[in-house]
């Protein structure tokens, strides 16, 4: 579980809940109408900008982003430079029983097609449609949050501008201000807490973790390949190195 981002959230929303009860009670800020407005307001305009499965794909993204863990660059990377030693030392077949053990479907479809005599041109380009196809869905996805973010606001502001209509044609009935002005403010508050507390932080958070995984198959890429070419171990971890940072570079062979 990405802890991050729980913590953040938890933290975020938790003051805004001491907030509001140190200075009155948690039912003043809830209004039926301000919600339906905000929440499936900012939904519905949202699916206007994409096609409805997409808007929901991307709500079933909020747990993916919390239940994210990103494979450690090193070990991967010690892993996949002990693979390259076995493939070179014994050959390309060696190394079948331990893809079988490998995790990441990504690294593991490019060393079966290595292991099955594909040539390095083949895989590179299945490999890299692979990845394209992916950052396709992560940008697809960071879209529809950021729309989300812009959209809640403006929803918010619409639901102010209703409950200040409804409130200025009721001055009359001192019974209808109330309830016509909190819709007027929470609508607001509903759109300004989702947009800045929800939306564009896990637009960001889905950025991050794109970019993570991104720098993942570059590494896989340029390790099946290298592995396929049957070339010096030692030259990959090189290469390797270049992408890694500073602190994070391996040593397998020293």
């Amino acid at each position: 579980m990405d802890l991050a981002t729980l913590i953040g959230m938890i933290i975020g929303f938790g003051l805004v809940l001491v907030a509001i009860l140190l200075g009155g009670s948690l039912g003043a800020f809830i209004d039926i109408p301000s919600v339906l407005i905000v929440v499936a307001g900012t939904f519905a305009i949202t699916t206007v900008s994409f096609s409805l499965p997409e808007v929901i794909k991307g709500q079933g993204l909020l747990i993916k982003t919390l239940l994210f863990k990103a494979p450690d660059p090193v070990d991967e990377t010690k892993m996949i430079l002990e693979l390259a030693q076995k493939a070179r030392k014994d050959g390309l077949l060696a190394i079948q029983n331990d893809i079988e053990a490998i995790e990441d479907d990504f690294l593991k479809q490019g060393l079966t097609m290595a292991v099955d005599g594909s040539p390095p041109e083949v895989i590179e380009s299945a490999l890299k449609a692979d990845t394209n196809n992916m950052a396709a869905r992560h940008v697809s996805g960071v879209q529809i949050f950021k729309k989300s973010g812009e959209v809640a606001p403006a929803m918010g502001l619409i639901g102010t501008l209703i409950g200040l209509v409804q409130m200025l044609g009721n001055l009359d009935d001192p019974s209808k201000i109330g309830p016509a002005m909190a819709v007027a403010l929470l609508t607001t508050m509903y759109g300004a807490i989702l947009a800045n507390m929800v939306f564009s932080p896990m637009a960001g958070k889905l950025e991050r973790n794109s970019g993570v995984e991104m720098g993942l198959r570059k590494i896989y890429t340029i390790s099946v390949l290298s592995i396929v070419r049957q070339e010096n171990p030692r030259q990959l971890e090189l290469m390797l190195n270049t992408i890694l940072p500073p602190a994070q570079r391996v040593s397998v062979f020293e």
